[in-house]
């Protein structure tokens, strides 16, 4: 990976990174902060929403002290492929910026858009290869991120100890903008298969039973996308049904900024940092 920039952040180092990617056929970006020390370090991956790239979290999460307090690397990827011959829409909901963490096996999105073997695969080998881990890690994610972190966790729990999320897209299946991604990334045909890639249905089916001992889901209460797309009631029944503990905080008077997520994101490293020192 060819680093583009560098900074000294909370005693630890702050490094932009470039590489090109064989699963996505596209150059991808991402940030990496290593605390301070010689390691090896339990490894924490981030992953953002809609319309963001990997300077979003690195820049406004203000996630480094605790990271460096924790002794936790901090990964931030890219939200998708980008450049030219990448698919793209004129929204912002679909698209370059908007990957949704699934392998698309549609046209035109199919030939880049990957982004689940991406980080679940080529991501993890990089960071392990290149970086002091312990082999160890935690997913987290905010609204698309955090639909992508909780679904990534749940379809492989033998990479992550622990998932958190910031006002995750609980339950895409049944918000317009999961029909609109999966209608345009998976097709219509099989609408059962895009389950796979829904939070909700995936916990009241078992998924994280004796997996995870607790998910972590804060959800600010003024966020203007709670009712209709981020949906975090169906979570609650969800674990509810099947058993599966969530513990889902509603923060009032937070939006969906990343305000609210400077204002928590401390709490949710503690959370991975006492599972990942098991």
């Amino acid at each position: 990976m060819e680093t583009t920039k560098t900074h000294v952040v909370h005693g630890g180092t702050l490094r932009y990174l470039k590489h090109d990617s064989a699963t996505t056929g596209t150059p991808m970006t991402l940030s990496v902060f290593v605390p301070p020390g010689e390691g090896p370090f339990p490894v924490v991956i981030w992953l953002s929403g809609l319309t963001c790239t990997e300077d979003n979290f690195t820049t406004k999460a203000g996630a480094y002290r605790a990271a460096a307090e924790h002794g936790l690397i901090v990964v931030a990827p890219d939200t998708s492929p980008r450049g030219d011959g990448v698919a793209d829409d004129p929204a912002y909901d679909l698209g370059q910026g908007a990957g949704f963490y699934l392998d698309a096996t549609q046209a035109p999105w199919a030939s880049h858009f990957r982004m689940e073997s991406y980080v679940t695969g080529e991501l993890i080998d990089l960071i392990d290869a290149q970086f002091p881990t312990t082999g160890a890690r935690s997913i987290l994610g905010h609204s698309m991120g955090g639909h992508g972190a909780l679904t990534l966790a749940l379809n492989h729990p033998e990479l992550f100890q622990s998932v958190s999320a910031f006002a995750p897209i609980s339950s895409p299946t049944r918000c317009p903008w999961g029909e609109k991604a999966f209608t345009a990334y998976l097709g219509s045909d099989d609408v059962a298969a895009w389950n796979r890639h829904d939070a909700a249905r995936l916990i009241e089916a078992g998924a994280a039973r004796g997996v995870y001992d607790d998910i972590l889901i804060d959800q600010g209460d003024a966020d203007s996308f709670l009712t209709d797309q981020l949906k975090p009631d169906l979570l609650k029944a969800a674990a509810e049904a099947s058993g599966q503990k969530i513990t889902i905080r509603m923060q009032p008077g937070y939006d969906h900024s990343y305000f609210f997520m400077t204002s928590f994101i401390d709490d949710h490293l503690a959370f991975h940092a006492a599972r990942l020192k098991h």
